[in-house]
């Protein structure tokens, strides 16, 4: 095979001097393989095999496990440091999390490669996750479908709380003030995922829509990004 783009999403030792890897690769989507001898001191392929760096693999095997025969660097590592870091854990574990094995996915690929370049800017952090958490969705057919329960359009002037199993809204009472309001769900509908303001909404409607993906065992990466934010409140206190 031709060398393919790659990033390492996981790795974890396997054996004496070996490790286990989830590769995110451009035309192949997530890819398991084994990386023989990596683990060993001195070992070329320990440096190059870093994440948030760029690859190009090659790999052999017809089951699901492979065998990388070939891995090159191909540019220096996304320079992440504090919450920047966290988000790249976050899109990482998110990926190997929920991602089958071997499903093509170049838009995943390519909102990944996007994400790394966003990370470092804390302006550009949010509407780059929330992109990447939507191409994810849309690659599983899990994305949101912004209809009410009964296939009609979202009303600007209704709140509405998102039912991950019909993919639609269900419309709330009247003069309440929880769930998302219409208005802000439209402009979502529309593509304004980066808009100012609507932040906040993103966020909760794509954490409501991984959910059933992720299941019940939490994210490691959001369990430590709550724990930034628990000890900024109390220093800024």
């Amino acid at each position: 095979m031709q060398p393919e783009p790659a990033f390492l999403l996981h790795k974890r030792p396997y054996r004496e001097t070996s490790a286990l890897v989830d590769l995110l690769t451009l035309a192949h989507g997530r890819v398991r393989a084994v990386a023989q001898g990596v683990q060993r001191p001195g070992s070329r392929s320990r440096g190059r095999l870093q994440p948030f760096a760029p690859l190009h693999v090659t790999w052999v095997g017809s089951g699901e496990l492979k065998r990388l025969r070939l891995m090159e660097s191909t540019g220096s590592a996304a320079l992440l440091a504090g919450e920047g870091l966290l988000c790249g854990l976050y899109a990482n574990e998110l990926l190997t999390r929920v991602m089958p094995l071997e499903l093509p996915a170049g838009e995943v690929f390519a909102f990944y490669s996007a994400t790394l370049e966003a990370l470092p800017r804390p302006e550009a952090r949010a509407s780059a996750l929330r992109r990447l958490e939507l191409a994810l969705l849309e690659l599983l057919d899990a994305e949101p479908l912004f209809r009410d329960l009964a296939d009609g359009e979202l009303d600007p002037q209704r709140r509405y709380v998102y039912r991950a199993e019909t993919r639609a809204f269900e419309a709330l009472p009247p003069g309440g003030s929880q769930g998302l309001d219409g208005r802000t769900l439209r402009l979502l509908a529309s593509g304004q995922w980066g808009e100012a303001g609507l932040a906040g909404p993103a966020k909760v409607l794509t954490r409501a829509a991984l959910a059933p993906l992720l299941g019940t065992r939490p994210l490691r990466s959001r369990e430590l990004m709550q724990r930034l934010a628990a000890r900024r409140r109390v220093a800024s206190s």
